[in-house]
């Protein structure tokens, strides 16, 4: 019975990130420098990341611990490479943010809360109990061992453009300036380029249908946020940099 819910699930997991990329083409999440009023209740944006972030690692954990493939070595692997990701996004990223007392509205962090929750089940119910069991021979696939080159790549981008961006203000300060060095000589938004390449590893070491839906909601998300991003650069500071791309170099 679940395996069939779980079906149903992930094909409309799929309706839903096109339907969310549609959306966003006419409409920016309103936190960071697009938080405007008319969205209902705020929360502090630390306590904000905490409370949406957190699912990710709860539930794929559950997930984990409650299947039989507890003593797998792949699987171990997969729920290690998650949260890898996720810890640091839910429990120490927040922590690190600098912009003083800035705020998100309820119903962005219930919105991301609710995504975490479905992605969280759909990632590890499928890798760890009803999608096929991988032995210790699928280390050596191709498609793993790109898809991990992948994902540690993407990740250390993310990485190293979060800090960079931190370090653009001192404690307590909120204003904005233009990022350099790095990926940012090449796009405005180079975080969002290393979770992109980490989900597309995500979706080739899992090889799975849930690790494919999960990069697509991702582009779906972060393209159309990249592109605003982009935009705003554009006319708050006459001096920014031309050659500069969104989110792919060279090309968008």
């Amino acid at each position: 019975m679940e395996r069939e819910v779980y079906q149903y699930l992930l094909l409309a997991w799929f309706g839903v990130a096109a339907c969310v990329f549609i959306a966003l083409q006419f409409l920016t999440a309103p936190y960071g420098r697009h938080a405007r009023a008319g969205w209902g209740p705020t929360i502090h944006r630390t306590a904000g990341w905490v409370i949406m972030e957190s699912p990710a690692v709860i539930v794929f954990t559950a997930c984990f611990l409650t299947s039989d493939r507890r003593q797998d070595p792949v699987a171990i692997a997969f729920l290690l490479l998650w949260l890898l990701h996720y810890v640091y996004r839910a429990f120490i990223y927040p922590f690190r943010l600098r912009g003083g007392q800035l705020r998100m509205p309820l119903s962005v962090v219930a919105m991301a809360f609710g995504f975490n929750v479905m992605n969280g089940y759909l990632q590890g119910r499928g890798l760890f109990t009803l999608g096929p069991a991988r032995d210790a021979s699928w280390f050596a696939d191709p498609r793993f061992v790109v898809g991990l080159l992948l994902f540690l790549s993407g990740y250390a981008l993310n990485q190293q453009s979060d800090i960079i961006l931190r370090r653009l203000r001192a404690p307590g300060e909120s204003g904005y300036r233009i990022p350099s060095g790095g990926a940012y000589a090449l796009v405005s938004c180079p975080n969002y380029l290393g979770e992109l390449v980490e989900w597309l590893g995500w979706a080739m070491l899992t090889w799975s249908p849930a690790g494919l839906v999960f990069f697509l909601w991702s582009a779906a998300n972060l393209v159309p946020r990249a592109r605003s991003h982009h935009r705003w650069y554009l006319e708050q500071f006459p001096d920014y940099p031309p050659e500069r791309k969104a989110i792919i170099p060279w090309l968008y």
